[in-house]
């Protein structure tokens, strides 16, 4: 038993520092994904809304913390209690976005390792499973460190994950495992290769034949049956393709302007998903690089899902010297984790991209 103990615990461990490593990269990231949680239609918790960062902070700092408490046997039944209690509020969660069909990514892994819900409502039971046995058999948890040094570790490991949280907070993801990372080219992101797999349907078609219900099953073709069609059922037996990529619009007056824009050879994109929630303490900073990259020949846009009346406001007050398009509040959040943020793009590669910390690390050559 004592072996088996040692393996759950080396899984569970290492789990829970990976996956809270993961998320605390991006921090802001993860609070996206519980703010659709939280969201009306899900769990209906709208008054965490505001707190959804906190909590996002909180949570990922101590997965990683339990992960390494665990590892070095420290206060081992408190550690397996606090695991416990996690992975079961983890289970309830991917269980009901699952059944629900209400969160398609839980965000377990971040960016970095896409799930689909039933895949992580397998892995959490998986884990459930693993944490039991370590709960029933915990005065197998020995370590071979001194108390002293066991709280020297955890309190190591509570700074680190406190520095590097303030770091990417304030500046940019340190790993950046999303499709406009720099380097990425935009179109290519969106291109389906010819040799990709297209999706398969099934279609049950009803009939009312002889005042009974008849249904016949195709891949599509209407078939032909002698009775009353009453109406038909789709069911997708096999997943397309989906390029990394699938959601991008620039937008002027109801017009994608995106294949042209990521023609620029000198593009500059300022994006704000929500003009609202900015940092309005920077603009005065991006209207001196903006206008410095216009001076050096760049074409400069800004990409918001904030109303016109909002971009035109924003354009007056700072006297900014380009325009606002419309692009998907989601798409804007997933570029960029800043507002604002700044992309500097060469025919649709992202060559810079930076915080609204960081401006002063832009070049335009």
């Amino acid at each position: 038993m004592k072996y088996i103990v040692t393996l759950c615990r080396l899984i569970v461990g290492v789990l829970f520092i990976i996956s809270g490593f993961i998320k605390l990269n991006d921090p802001v990231g993860f609070s996206f994904k519980l703010e659709e949680y939280f969201s009306p239609g899900v769990l209906d918790l709208g008054f965490l809304m505001p707190y959804a960062l906190g909590i996002s902070i909180f949570v990922v700092i101590l997965e990683v913390l339990l992960g390494v408490m665990l590892l070095i046997g420290f206060r081992a039944r408190i550690t397996v209690w606090s695991l416990l209690l996690m992975i079961i509020f983890f289970t309830f969660l991917t269980f009901y976005s699952a059944y629900f069909n209400k969160v398609t990514d839980c965000g377990c892994f971040g960016d970095a390792i896409k799930l689909t819900p039933w895949e992580s409502f397998t892995k959490d039971v998986v884990l459930l499973v693993l944490i039991v046995i370590l709960f029933l058999k915990s005065k197998y948890i020995g370590s071979p460190f001194g108390d002293s040094s066991k709280r020297l570790i955890v309190g190591i490991s509570l700074l680190v994950s406190a520095i590097f949280a303030y770091y990417v907070l304030n500046h940019l993801p340190a790993l950046d495992f999303r499709p406009y990372k720099i380097g990425a080219n935009i179109e290519e992101g969106m291109s389906i290769p010819e040799d990709a797999p297209v999706a398969i349907f099934d279609y049950s078609w009803k009939f009312n034949v002889g005042g009974e219900e008849k249904v016949v099953v195709t891949n599509g073709d209407y078939p032909a049956v002698d009775g009353e069609f009453i109406g038909v059922e789709t069911e997708e037996i096999q997943k397309g393709y989906e390029p990394p990529i699938h959601d991008f619009t620039i937008e002027m007056d109801g017009e994608d302007m995106a294949a042209s824009l990521l023609q620029e050879p000198k593009l500059v994109m300022v994006i704000a998903y929500d003009l609202a929630k900015s940092n309005y303490s920077t603009y005065n900073e991006i209207k001196e690089v903006t206008d410095k990259a216009i001076k050096n020949g760049y074409k400069v846009i800004g990409m918001s899902a904030s109303g016109k009346d909002y971009t035109q406001k924003m354009k007056k007050e700072y006297q900014l010297g380009f325009d606002f398009y419309f692009t998907d509040e989601t798409t804007l959040k997933t570029i960029v984790r800043s507002n604002p943020g700044v992309l500097v793009l060469e025919k649709g590669t992202i060559i810079q991209k930076v915080h609204y910390n960081d401006l002063e690390e832009l070049k335009f050559e």
